[in-house]
């Protein structure tokens, strides 16, 4: 997701303001620091009438669920970065249930004028931006929902028009192809398991920040005589801040009996799952396709990941960068190493230092030395904004403004979205959270990935732990205590 705030080191300065017990009367004083009319600040802070929030009837409002969160106080807890907090061992199946897989991404605005309150929900999500630090809890919930109100009244405009050159409609490209993804993933389930164990699969889609919600999904779901639940992130690597926040706000919703509690288990992460490290590997020969044939052998492979703040992976142990890292390892290992190849993060926002290095800035750097640079989008499974604007026209139209070298050949590697290897792994992780009858399903994942103290070389230059992906040639119970003894 691309939101740039267009504030600059400005908004440092709005960062000191945000100390313990400030009230929306000193929010006021943030608009001339963030560049910003005072009037149009002023009226920033009173758009919650002006921000329309979908068919938001009979679903939990985005402060009502960052109050349950802050109040459960969620970004603290250990147990969303190990793996405990959710279930994630086998759920027992029976000849005649109907299973709900339910596919959780972060969504897309579907027109030019759902993309100002898809950013307000997006910045109201307490797992993007942790306001925990700097704000008390009485005035927390006031101060992000002023926070998100201004930017993304103000920063609506620009990325609508982001939108605008990469769809006909001025929406975003996410919610069909994830579409696409759940009708394959449904019929591969019931082709390879219905007729042996007697039960139904039928998907789902749970966005994040736009329809549809977790609710609706859920009420479909009642309405279909859904029996067991999967949650299926749409994000191979885990990170508390994606897989972590769609898991969390479905918790809520039963806790706070919006939706129903079924049986339930979740796919934690599948980084370095074969099919789905041959289904990069295959879009990557794609991409090398488009090269002239005499520079193909020496392009460069530059894996990019969306970033996050350093304090995420170091300070509260998020496995993320670690995944990241693993994903590249094993894509580099299939292919024998054949190509140079760097691991970059982009989509930076905001002040604080996040993981480095950034994709851009690598970019330029390739270039400067004659590179060809492939741009594979590692951690993105279908096309959208962050794919198909911010590394295919922004990057190269920014370096060329900047007067910055630009490589002579580049190219961004086509999203994964149905490749059928891509499919056969969301179909492989999901029935390995299943005890199906008279079916052998494979290894499921562990329930936490096990930090080591030791160097291995899929680490990054800046973390301070070790998070190695599953292992799943191995049982569960063998891989656990593998990993925990290393």
């Amino acid at each position: 997701m691309v939101v740039r705030t267009g504030f600059g080191k400005k908004k440092s300065l709005a960062r000191h303001l945000l100390t313990a017990g400030e009230t929306e009367t000193h929010l006021q004083q943030l608009g001339p620091l963030l560049g910003l009319p005072p009037p149009f600040f002023v009226q920033a802070l009173t758009l919650s009438s002006s921000v329309p929030q979908s068919n938001r009837r009979n679903l939990m409002t985005p402060y009502e669920f960052l109050r349950r969160y802050d109040r459960e106080d969620y970004n603290s807890d250990p147990r969303l970065v190990e793996g405990g907090f959710f279930p994630s061992r086998k759920l027992g199946v029976e000849s005649g249930d109907t299973v709900g897989v339910v596919l959780l991404n972060l969504g897309g605005p579907d027109s030019e004028e759902a993309v100002e309150p898809f950013l307000y929900n997006l910045f109201m999500d307490p797992a993007i931006i942790d306001f925990s630090q700097v704000v008390y809890f009485q005035a927390r919930g006031r101060v992000r929902q002023a926070f998100s109100k201004i930017i993304s009244y103000f920063r609506s405009k620009s990325v609508a028009e982001d939108y605008d050159e990469i769809s006909d409609d001025g929406g975003s490209p996410i919610n069909p192809l994830t579409r696409e993804q759940a009708n394959h993933l449904e019929h591969r389930l019931n082709e390879q398991y219905a007729a042996q164990t007697g039960a139904t699969f039928k998907t789902y889609m749970a966005m994040r920040y736009w329809e549809p919600f977790s609710e609706q999904a859920a009420a479909q779901m009642q309405d279909d005589g859904v029996d067991k639940v999967v949650l299926l992130p749409l994000y191979p690597q885990y990170s508390k801040t994606t897989t972590g926040a769609s898991l969390v706000y479905w918790h809520e919703l039963e806790k706070a009996g919006e939706i129903p509690a079924w049986p339930t288990t979740s796919v934690f992460e599948y980084a370095t799952y074969p099919s789905y490290i041959e289904a990069l590997n295959e879009r990557i020969d794609e991409g090398l396709q488009r090269f002239p044939e005499k520079v193909r052998d020496d392009v460069h492979l530059l894996f990019s990941a969306h970033g996050t703040p350093l304090n995420e992976m170091m300070d509260r142990d998020d496995p993320y960068c670690c995944l990241v890292h693993s994903t590249v390892k094993h894509v580099m290992e299939q292919r024998g190493h054949d190509h140079e190849f760097t691991s970059a993060f982009q989509s930076k926002v905001g002040p604080s230092e996040w993981l480095t290095p950034a994709t851009d800035e690598t970019v330029e750097e390739l270039a400067e030395e004659d590179e060809d640079v492939l741009v594979i989008p590692v951690a993105f499974v279908t096309e959208h904004i962050e794919t198909s604007y911010e590394l295919a026209i922004e990057i190269p139209e920014e370096l060329e403004e900047d007067g910055a070298p630009i490589p002579e050949h580049y190219e961004v590697m086509p999203a994964l979205n149905s490749h059928p290897k891509f499919i056969e792994t969301l179909a492989d992780v999901t029935a390995a959270q299943l005890q199906l009858p008279n079916v052998s399903t494979p290894a499921p994942a562990c329930e936490r990935p096990c930090f080591q103290v030791k160097d291995r070389n899929i680490r990054c230059h800046q973390c301070q732990h070790v998070a190695e992906a599953t292992n799943w040639n191995a049982s569960e119970e063998a891989d656990a205590r593998e990993l925990e003894a290393a």
